[in-house]
């Protein structure tokens, strides 16, 4: 039985119906519509921040590699914002002045306008900052000890290059106008003369601050030039008794360069004509073959005609694609060796010396600086031992122990090595390498 509708309740109008029926469907239309035309939601990009670690005296601190956060531009300028500068002191590192030849200071200067053209632009003061940690890190010894090896170390390698300029294509794409090379090289030879730029301090990394290294939490932040943030070590390694390396005044050909440097253009003939020198002495039978007993080893005469810088290209040519090789030249064909092993008097008077040993990834090619002079000293053969006082009849050969090769007696027992040692003057084959940190790229 249907009940009766209540006599006092009024019949609902159409045109209310309409109403209602407008507002539901816009009530699902709206909420639709704002959330089809949203912009998508893009997920928080999550920071990485590594705990910070204050590495030892006695360690030697890793250089990270050049490797970013995911971030746009404007969230890494607010997060680089947030991150407090150091409150310890920030003390101007000591004027440096670069040694060397004419050659070796031209190449240097060249490196380092190079890197504040390509790193700072056409600007002075960002020239200055980025040439200050040029030189902290020529005398850090976590990094290499000359000036163009600082700026182009890690070149060969896409994404391990130190300064990206020198791995990415820029000194290709861009080239900047003779003026600005002036600046640049005015500003360089100035930093290389004792200039100091004060503000960055001992600071060995940098970044502009639309970029957030992974590296950066590592560090301390210390400065600020420009659009650029500048970093040292926490701990030992970030004060002034750590920059007391020794630098190198032998700057190296850098390839890179000629064709913007007089400097490494010269360099680079002079290295090319070497090696085709030494090619030619190669292919005509002025290299002898490697001894009878050791196909690793070659013991050479060497051509009064060569100039002293083709010698490592004449054992580079001569060790051909060997992974393991040594290359040992006499300027006297009356002390050269026919086999090996050698005695220490044939040590002494070596005039030159090569060692290849890619297993360990050393190569080092070494001069007797009291025949033939260096710029740089490290070049020169010098090793003092303590070596047991043989018979006339001993034979040596060449022993790697720790650090070092000295030359022992050939098959003699060990009661015979006991007893009174005495220090001996010996010029040696390079030593092996002892296992160091690589560095990594960073900046």
């Amino acid at each position: 039985m249907i009940p009766a509708r209540p006599a006092n309740r009024a019949p609902i109008a159409p045109a209310y119906r309409v109403v209602l029926l407008l507002i539901a469907l816009l009530a699902v239309a709206i909420p639709a519509l704002v959330v089809s035309l949203a912009p998508p939601v893009v997920p928080h990009r999550r920071i990485v921040v590594r705990p910070q670690r204050v590495v030892p005296p006695a360690e030697l601190p890793p250089v990270e590699p050049v490797a970013y956060q995911d971030l746009d531009p404007e969230d890494a300028r607010t997060f680089n914002a947030g991150v407090p500068f150091s409150t310890d002191p920030n003390p101007a590192a000591r004027p440096f002045r670069l040694g060397g030849t004419d050659e070796d200071k031209a190449r240097a200067i060249d490196c380092m306008a190079a890197a504040m053209l390509y790193e700072a632009g056409d600007d002075t003061l960002g020239q200055r900052s980025v040439g200050q940690v040029i030189i902290n890190r020529t005398r850090h010894p976590a990094f290499p000890k000359t000036i163009c090896d600082v700026v182009f170390q890690g070149q060969e390698r896409s994404t391990g290059c130190q300064f990206t300029f020198t791995c990415d294509g820029a000194l290709v794409r861009h080239r900047w106008s003779d003026i600005a090379w002036k600046r640049a090289r005015e500003t360089a030879t100035l930093a290389l003369s004792g200039s100091v730029f004060d503000a960055v301090g001992y600071s060995t990394h940098y970044h502009t601050d639309w970029v957030v290294p992974y590296w950066q939490s590592s560090l301390d932040k210390v400065a600020k030039v420009r659009t650029h943030l500048f970093f040292r070590w926490t701990g030992w390694w970030g004060t002034p008794p750590a920059f007391r390396r020794e630098v190198s005044p032998s700057e190296p050909v850098i390839a890179q360069l000629a064709a913007y440097s007089d400097a490494h253009r010269m360099g680079a003939a002079l290295d090319e004509a070497a090696a085709v020198t030494a090619q030619a002495a190669l292919l005509t039978g002025a290299v002898p073959p490697p001894v009878a007993s050791d196909d690793n080893s070659f013991l050479v005469t060497l051509d009064p005609k060569l100039p002293p810088d083709a010698f490592a290209a004449l054992a580079t040519a001569a060790c051909g694609t060997r992974d393991y090789c040594k290359f040992m030249g006499w300027a006297d064909k009356a002390r050269t060796p026919s086999a090996v092993p050698i005695t220490p008097q044939q040590i002494a008077t070596m005039s030159f010396s090569y060692l290849r040993d890619r297993a360990r990834g050393y190569e080092k090619a070494l001069w007797n600086c009291a025949e033939i002079k260096r710029a740089d000293t490290n070049q020169c053969m010098k090793l003092q031992v303590f070596a047991p006082v043989a018979r006339q009849t001993e034979t040596f050969r060449l022993e790697n122990l720790p650090g070092s090769r000295v030359a022992v007696p050939v098959s003699k027992s060990v009661d015979e090595l006991t007893g009174v040692r005495r220090r001996v003057e010996i010029t040696a084959m390079p030593p092996r390498p002892q296992a160091t940190p690589t560095p990594a790229p960073g900046r």
